[in-house]
């Protein structure tokens, strides 16, 4: 909130107060939070870096995962993506000239695997990324990537993880 005060203007920055996690999952499930990793890790390789951290973003924005939001976006810019491009991201329609042609490809069918709105993914949306993405491996390594982000994002949201204490460089 800001007030104004005589000639000056004073910022009130109390924030609400931090929400404390619901369940440490990694903790009580350290199996499968050990299988996760690895499984990000065989989705990530052959994958553009930035490509990959845009997908994780706009994931994490369409299922409100404020953990993953905060370490994707760190780690893109870390990786020296513009924050214009970050900030755009949530409205990528609207500002189609800031991505290019395969990155756009790769939003919109990141939308559609993660929204699954009519219960599939659109034929034009995957032929769209096939033709972007013309080598099978490289877009069977996007739909795992999308799916992986997709299952992080469950995890965040419903046990609630805090974001806001991620440094660029650390990992899940």
């Amino acid at each position: 909130m800001t007030t104004q005060t005589g000639t000056t203007t004073q910022t009130d920055t109390s924030y609400a107060a931090e929400q404390p996690p619901r369940l440490q999952w990694a903790k009580h499930a350290p199996e499968v939070y050990k299988a996760m990793v690895r499984l990000d890790a065989a989705a990530r390789k052959g994958l553009d870096p930035k490509l990959l951290e845009l997908v994780k973003i706009r994931a994490s924005q369409l299922n409100h995962c404020a953990l993953c939001l905060d370490m994707h976006t760190k780690d893109a810019l870390a990786q020296g993506e513009s924050v214009e491009r970050v900030i755009q991201l949530s409205a990528w329609e609207e500002s189609r000239h800031f991505y290019t042609e395969q990155e756009l490809a790769a939003i919109e069918l990141t939308e559609a695997v993660t929204v699954l709105t009519d219960g599939f993914v659109p034929d034009e949306v995957y032929e769209k990324a096939a033709k972007h993405f013309p080598d099978e491996a490289e877009l069977a390594q996007l739909i795992a990537a999308i799916t992986v982000i997709n299952a992080w994002n469950r995890f965040g949201v419903t046990c609630r993880m805090t974001p806001g204490h991620y440094q660029p460089g650390q990992h899940a």
